[in-house]
């Protein structure tokens, strides 16, 4: 194809989005009603549960009565906010929230990707789908169910480590008094829990390689751990980025089932183990202080919202391919 070819085909491609940019939104609104009528259900679900709610936000700025109707608590400012700042609270849920998550991050990823990749390579058609069955399994037991099989493995009186220490005439182990052993299980119960399905995602992102550059390296002598590094995980680059940046946007979110579930109210482990999910809930249900509840909240949403903003720009800056917009 000759130069001046590619110039009329750029060109063309060129007008066709300047007329789609032009034509706007009640245009696409028009012509693709059936599609906009289908996204209606969730929109007004969003607009329900997490839009109509933010009137709430105002709670945070007050000293919440409820003998009081819903705007006629007493206006506090700041108050609340810099309650949480000074105690240190706000700091160490931070800190821990923004670990834990991170570790969530990076080594789910990771050895998703790891897995991911050593079942492509597996030649075994049978052997690979009761693997890949089995990894996926644990995402779908529930964090009730989860609590039961670790309390029953650790419980200091009766449990199954425990037994075993004592059949080998060795002293039991209180693990839950000791807040640094669970910095180390809770990052492996949720591996545990949902490395599966993130692996399943890389799965099928690997699945979509063509075969032709395998083929091609193998012609041209490249090993197995060859073709590993220079094709398929540099492939994998934009499904990591989309993962990376819905992972980091709910950074400030914490896995709330999994913590509260594993840990309950034990007061000892507060100090390794509280995210700001679980003072919101402990605040609301223990001192049904709302108004320091919704500032812990608020808190959360704004540094989480930042988060992804800065990420995404950084992101654009390197490769406007993989930006979320």
């Amino acid at each position: 194809m000759s130069t001046v070819e590619l110039g009329i085909q750029a060109d063309g491609r060129a007008r066709l989005r300047t007329r789609r940019k032009k034509k706007g939104f009640l245009y696409e609104l028009v012509h693709n009603r059936v599609m906009f009528l289908m996204l209606l259900p969730t929109l007004i679900f969003f607009l329900v549960n997490s839009y109509f709610p933010m009137v709430g936000i105002y709670y945070a700025f007050t000293q919440f009565d409820f003998n009081s109707s819903m705007f006629n608590s007493k206006f506090v400012g700041l108050q609340n906010f810099e309650f949480l700042w000074r105690s240190g609270t706000l700091v160490k849920l931070t800190m821990n929230t923004i670990g834990y998550n991170i570790a969530f991050i990076v080594l789910g990823n990771v050895l998703a990707i790891v897995c991911a990749i050593l079942l492509s390579e597996l030649s075994g058609k049978w052997f690979k789908k009761i693997s890949q069955s089995v990894m996926f399994l644990p995402y779908f037991v529930s964090f009730v169910i989860l609590s039961v099989i670790v309390y029953n493995l650790f419980n200091y009186d009766s449990g199954f480590l425990n037994t075993m220490l004592t059949q080998f005439g060795l002293d039991p182990v209180d693990v839950y008094s000791k807040p640094w052993a669970w910095i180390f299980l809770i990052i492996v119960f949720y591996l545990w829990k949902n490395l599966g399905y993130s692996m399943v995602i890389y799965l099928a992102a690997i699945t979509g390689i063509s075969d032709e550059y395998y083929e091609a390296a193998t012609i041209d002598g490249a090993n197995i751990f060859q073709r590993i590094w220079y094709i398929t995980v540099p492939m994998l680059k934009s499904t990591f980025v989309v993962l990376l940046l819905f992972a980091l946007g709910s950074i400030m979110k914490g896995q709330f089932d999994l913590f509260y579930q594993l840990i309950g109210n034990n007061g000892l482990l507060y100090n390794a183990t509280d995210i700001l999910d679980t003072y919101v809930y402990r605040s609301l249900k223990v001192t049904f202080d709302v108004g320091m509840a919704t500032a812990a909240g608020v808190y959360q949403s704004l540094f989480g919202f930042v988060l992804i903003m800065t990420v995404n720009y950084i992101i654009r800056k390197i490769n406007d391919d993989y930006a979320l917009f």
